[in-house]
């Protein structure tokens, strides 16, 4: 039996009302949890950043729970969500750390409290390190940070950076999987308890596979994001991804769930020595989108951190 904290609400729909924003290269949408945005000297800014394949729904619970502390806004990077992919076709990580960084600097938000998952965990260290001034805190939850090998289940994922495999892909014969059937094994793959999401949440799962299906440009954007994560594992010098962690000086919180499929726990140990003030929780249940499977304690967890950054 779940308890109220594992069973996975019906608050993952795309946070409303959006608005779209012109950035380098780029138009992205940006969702508030609120109607409007808080007067000058009210609650601190903050932004959130979801992972591969995912979109600024992701964070609706979360956000939820922190909308008294923080003045929220979840961006889709381009090609996810509401956002059309980018004109000039940069999907690499450094394309979406651009796209971030047009959105702060055009909406004068920063600094703010930067939350990233998965690839938005990428995106906002290599933010966090190359402009500082955007940053109060930052909050990781399973970042993509380069983990050489992968673990075993993150390998099929992986391999759509190898160039002609997804075409590969597409033209094998069907395997007769509906909508259902193909999302029931991605939240196999991202929930640590996947049996413990509500009919609910589950229906609109598939309601949103069916809307990528509809996108003509949803594979190009999902394969040409794995590839920018690659490439990023690859990186030396002052664009490695570790080194620029070990550059974030404002304070840090680092989330994993030992059920991660995709972002290993063993990369928490490296974390925590690289970042210079962190502070770490791990959770047992959960997998690799804790936000939404945990959305209650990790808010309590940012709430110290805030605390602490204030």
């Amino acid at each position: 039996m779940s308890s109220p904290e594992q069973q996975i609400r019906p608050e993952t729909a795309a946070p409303t009302p959006f608005r779209t924003v012109e950035v380098p290269g780029a138009v992205v949408a940006v969702h508030r949890h609120d109607a409007a945005p808080t007067a000058p000297g009210g609650r601190a800014p903050a932004l959130f950043v979801h992972g591969l394949g995912g979109s600024a729904a992701n964070w609706t619970g979360l956000m939820g729970r922190l909308s008294d502390l923080v003045d929220g806004e979840a961006v889709d990077l381009p090609g996810f969500g509401e956002s059309a992919p980018p004109r000039d076709g940069d999907l690499s990580l450094s394309g979406h750390v651009r796209a971030v960084i047009g959105y702060l600097e055009a909406s004068g938000r920063g600094p703010v409290h930067l939350f990233g998952n998965s690839l938005g965990g990428a995106v906002s260290v290599r933010l966090a390190a190359l402009r500082p001034d955007l940053v109060r805190s930052l909050t990781l939850i399973s970042p993509a940070l380069p983990e050489l090998p992968p673990q075993r289940t993150a390998w099929p994922t992986a391999l759509l950076a190898v160039p002609g495999l997804p075409a590969l892909l597409r033209r094998r014969p069907s395997d007769g999987r509906g909508p259902e059937a193909v999302t029931e094994g991605v939240l196999g793959l991202v929930y640590g308890d996947p049996d413990a999401l509500s009919p609910e949440v589950r229906a609109e799962a598939v309601a949103q596979y069916r809307r990528r299906l509809e996108l003509p440009y949803a594979t190009r954007a999902l394969v040409g994001s794995v590839r920018g994560i690659a490439s990023a594992y690859t990186e030396r010098g002052d664009q490695a991804l570790w080194r620029q962690a070990a550059q974030v000086k404002v304070p840090v919180l680092l989330v994993y769930g030992l059920r991660d499929k995709l972002v290993s726990y063993r990369s928490a140990r490296r974390a925590c020595a690289v970042f210079a003030d962190q502070r770490l929780l791990v959770l047992p249940d959960s997998g690799h989108v804790a936000m939404m499977e945990h959305p209650g304690v990790v808010a309590r967890a940012v709430r110290e951190l805030l605390e602490r950054a204030a």
